[in-house]
């Protein structure tokens, strides 16, 4: 048995996608950390939570959490539950409210809706001469 996708792996839930959205130079992921994203596989949303410091919280429909790692990097999105791992495409930010549907690294076909992002930092006034 392949020991690729993580929730499937871990506990027979879903994980997926990310994509497109135009608000931010590089999708670091930073847009939805701490955002709750319903992931849809199968027929099943779970809730996934990117949490600072690389840290995953996957809650299941009945409320288990199931805690691991994510990073972002090189236009993927990897993330990790015990000894199983998974990538998928993630070459620009979640967009509030679209939902983003691709195929994961272990073939399933999966979609993402972020609920809400974070603003993207706001750099400080500048004075007269650019300082």
């Amino acid at each position: 048995m392949k020991s690729c996708f993580i929730t499937r792996a871990a506990l027979g839930i879903a994980i997926g996608a990310m994509l497109p959205a135009a608000a931010f130079a590089q999708a670091t992921g930073a847009e939805v950390v701490g955002q709750p994203i319903q992931v849809t596989t199968n027929g099943t949303t779970n809730t996934v939570y990117l949490d600072p410091g690389g840290q995953l919280r996957i809650v299941t429909p009945g409320g288990t959490t199931v805690p691991g790692t994510w990073t972002a990097a090189s236009g993927q999105l990897c993330m990790g539950v015990g000894a199983a791992r998974e990538c998928v495409p993630y070459n620009a930010p979640f967009q509030a409210g679209t939902p983003q549907t691709l195929t994961s690294s272990c073939g399933a076909t999966e979609t993402w809706l972020a609920q809400s992002t974070n603003q993207p930092p706001t750099q400080g006034q500048k004075g007269e001469r650019g300082r």
